[in-house]
């Protein structure tokens, strides 16, 4: 799974910006799967078909925050917006490169207090131009942050492992699954990052039986972070609630036996900050049962973002056990 994870995290693909990001997708999944297409929004949605027609859907987003250009200046530096959450603490000093090419550099205006860390407006992007006509660089045009895979052996470094990560996840899974007892839709989906846009239609055209995220989470388990009972290396979270929802209670009972009966490791998730693509699945029409398999991850939206690789085949091993076992809420 190693070249297959540094493979997308390396591709750019910024919320409303994913198709270099899931031709790579699409290609890899093609010769498993029984149904590719695209829809309007342009999610990737995969079919398995199995012997049930109820319908599981799977999700994982495939887009990435960024950056877009909003003024370049009489020397040539770019103004910029972010594009989901960007932290103005993780940017000083970090490279973009846009989906034309160019890279850059970002640089802040001087503060007189250094102890603050500058916001967004007061920085810019240095692409070595000197002026408007040889900055290779436009309004609208949009970057990712740029920095390269780190194979550290369990643990794993990228920028994008949000949610990357969730895509190789689910990538393997179909690799791997045999003949599933439901049929299965793998969404690839697109725009998380900026409000679950992708994840929203693509589980109205679907309406599945059941959904389930699979998407990074928080941990606490670095020094004076925030309490939180999940952590790197001891399997992956089964979500009860987190910000934007909460998981259904057979969804989670479900999960939590099969991960019991094949002996995996895993761990109970309740995150206080952020949400996941399960909130638009579980609301779409009259309304899914849902929950949300989470990867542990550290410095979540920072250009380095880090996963533990025991964390992640195990996380297959589960959607497996899930999917090759008669669905059971009650």
């Amino acid at each position: 799974m190693k070249s297959i994870i540094k493979t997308l995290v390396e591709t750019p693909g910024p919320s409303g910006y994913e198709a270099q990001v899931r031709a790579v997708v699409r290609k890899m999944v093609e010769p498993f799967a029984d149904e590719v297409k695209v829809d309007a929004l342009g999610n990737l949605l995969v079919r398995k078909c199995g012997s049930d027609e109820r319908k599981v859907m799977l999700a994982a987003h495939m887009d990435e925050i960024g950056i877009m250009a909003t003024h370049v200046d009489e020397n040539g530096f770019v103004r910029f917006t972010n594009i989901g959450g960007v932290r103005p603490f993780n940017c000083l000093g970090g490279r973009v490169r846009f989906l034309n090419g160019a890279l850059g550099i970002i640089g802040a205006e001087r503060m007189l207090d250094e102890s603050k860390v500058p916001p967004l407006e007061k920085m810019y992007i240095d692409v070595g131009a000197s002026s408007p006509k040889d900055c290779p660089v436009h309004v609208g045009d949009v970057a990712a942050f740029e920095r390269p895979f780190l194979d550290l052996g369990d643990r794993l470094v990228a920028k994008a492992m949000d949610d990357r990560i969730g895509v190789a996840a689910l990538i393997e899974t179909l690799r791997c699954l045999k003949t599933p007892l439901h049929e299965v839709v793998f969404v690839f989906s697109v725009q998380e990052e900026v409000g679950l846009r992708g994840a929203t239609t693509a589980a109205f055209g679907i309406s599945p039986y059941v959904g389930l995220a699979v998407d990074v989470t928080r941990t606490g388990d670095t020094p004076k972070e925030a309490k939180m009972d999940v952590a790197l290396g001891k399997g992956p979270a089964i979500k009860v609630r987190d910000r934007g929802m909460l998981s259904d209670p057979r969804v989670v009972d479900w999960m939590v036996r099969a991960a019991k009966k094949a002996g995996l490791p895993y761990q109970m998730e309740v995150l206080e900050r952020g949400t996941t693509d399960a909130k638009a699945i579980q609301i779409t029409q009259a309304g899914v049962p849902a929950g949300c398999l989470s990867i542990p991850c550290r410095y979540i939206h920072a250009p380095s973002e880090m996963v533990d690789f025991g964390d992640v085949q195990q996380a297959v091993k589960l959607l497996l056990e899930l999917l090759h076992s008669p669905i059971s809420l009650k």
